[in-house]
């Protein structure tokens, strides 16, 4: 017997129909189609919910189609919000740059010995 998952939302009595997960580091939420099942860290909405959702001042919402789509696990969702939190990060700085000049005398590797504070010889 299969029941039918309803709304998280407290004094819904709605089935879901989507299902939205955040990915707190990057300030995003993520609404995609109801997942497979039921996880911990994610939060099922109807389709009212679904539609009036906002988040936070800040935060992005990411909103993926989800009428007519085969329901996504939460390890997909997982992998849209990793997606968009590469696309957020800087680029990469221009490859002809080079190091900063060490004091004189110095080799160009990556270590390198730094006389302690303490010593007064």
């Amino acid at each position: 017997m299969t029941l039918a998952r309803q709304c998280t939302r407290t004094a819904c009595a709605r089935p879901a129909a989507a299902t939205l997960t955040y990915v707190y580091a990057d300030q995003v939420a993520v609404l995609g189609p109801l997942a497979t099942y039921a996880e911990p860290h994610s939060y099922d909405l109807c389709d009212q919910h679904a539609e009036r959702l906002t988040a936070p001042r800040g935060w992005e919402v990411v909103r993926l189609a989800t009428d007519g789509a085969p329901p996504q696990t939460h390890d997909d969702l997982v992998a849209l919000a990793n997606v968009v939190r590469e696309a957020k990060r800087p680029s990469a700085p221009p490859a002809n740059l080079s190091p900063p000049p060490g004091p004189p005398g110095s080799r160009r590797s990556h270590l390198r010995a730094v006389p302690s504070a303490s010593s007064t010889d």
